[in-house]
């Protein structure tokens, strides 16, 4: 049985992403040219600019998806019954872990921002990992109140700033208990 056209479109637009993903990380955006991704994905250009307006369009889907994991990753890291510290904590881990495949922190942090701008990169991360750790931060500390939006935006530098280094030769272990001290200062701070 052949398979649906939803499928045969899903599969052409899939295949546009892993291709452009591998040429964006290999290259980074302003080397990658639309021709080399069109003939890695096996399709005509009519298929890329089908399913993308530009080659722009398909970096923010590129974008997209890998922020989708890293808030996958992370949501799949704490269990039902784990309290607020500890599931922030496997939180950190689980970030760190998910920023470890290859080429990934380039893309997110490097890449992202420069092409899409800062605002736009910013406001696809509050829809994925920041939102988890926005509602962990809620959670830890309850009291946060105003603060809250400040305090997840500058922790979540801080992860994204921990991540280029660990990706540089930094110590994981040391950054992930860097920032647990952040996380526990905090949270002793605005609890009193």
């Amino acid at each position: 049985m052949g398979r649906s056209n939803r499928e045969r479109t899903e599969q052409t637009r899939q295949a546009l992403i892993d291709a452009g993903r591998g040429f964006f990380v290999g290259k980074g955006y302003a080397e990658t040219a639309t021709p080399e991704i069109v003939a890695a994905a096996g399709v005509t250009r009519g298929a890329l600019y089908h399913h993308f307006e530009d080659k722009k369009a398909l970096f923010r889907a590129v974008i997209a998806c890998e922020m989708q994991e890293v808030a996958k990753v992370i949501e799949a890291s704490s269990a039902p019954g784990d309290g607020a510290r500890a599931a922030l904590i496997a939180g950190v881990s689980a970030y760190f872990s998910a920023m470890a495949q290859p080429g990934r922190t380039r893309l997110l942090l490097m890449e992202a921002p420069a092409v899409l701008g800062l605002p736009a990169t910013a406001a696809m991360d509050a829809e994925n990992a920041e939102a988890t750790l926005r509602a962990g931060l809620a959670a830890l500390v309850p009291g946060a109140g105003t603060l809250l939006g400040p305090l997840t935006s500058l922790l979540s530098a801080a992860f994204d700033r921990a991540a280029i280094a660990i990706e540089a030769g930094g110590e994981r272990r040391d950054y992930e208990q860097a920032i647990t001290t952040l996380l526990d200062g905090l949270a002793d701070h605005l609890r009193r």
